[in-house]
């Protein structure tokens, strides 16, 4: 019996150890040697650069500018892309901000040359910037489609 018991507890033991959260935060970056999932080239730019997170399995892309995380989506036929969850560098403080609630101006030299600089809130931005939300920047990235 008190073998049957000790492989119950073992397999318990297993079981719970399997049961893992998935992580949605943003991964550390490597800068200058990691690579966009799109275009390729080294993340180095610490005031553009994107992350997404697939949200069923947890699995972590990057991304050099924004405007490649939305051509992906399309090019890629990505099925979750409605689902992710999407991380972008705050273009004045470098830290990770959701690029979804995030607010855009439109006039930044950006590594794939979109031009988009994120910001955490309208009150960072200059009254004569231009700014647009997540939706508008996607439609404008995809209407330019490089």
């Amino acid at each position: 019996m008190k073998k049957y018991s000790f492989l119950l507890f073992i397999m318990a033991f297993f079981f719970i150890g399997c049961d893992t959260k998935i992580d949605h935060n943003p991964q550390k970056i490597h800068w200058d040697r990691d690579m966009c999932e799109r275009c390729k080239m080294v993340l180095s730019d610490r005031k553009f650069s994107a992350q997404v997170v697939n949200p069923e399995n947890g699995r972590k892309y990057t991304f050099d500018d924004i405007g490649c995380v939305v051509l992906w989506f399309r090019d890629d036929k990505i099925a979750w892309s409605d689902k992710a969850i999407i991380w972008v560098n705050d273009v004045h403080t470098g830290e990770w901000i959701d690029a979804r609630s995030a607010w855009y101006d439109v006039e930044n030299i950006t590594p794939m040359a979109y031009g988009f600089g994120a910001h955490k809130s309208k009150e960072a931005l200059h009254a004569e910037d231009e700014v647009v939300d997540f939706a508008e920047m996607s439609r404008r990235i995809i209407k330019i489609g490089k």
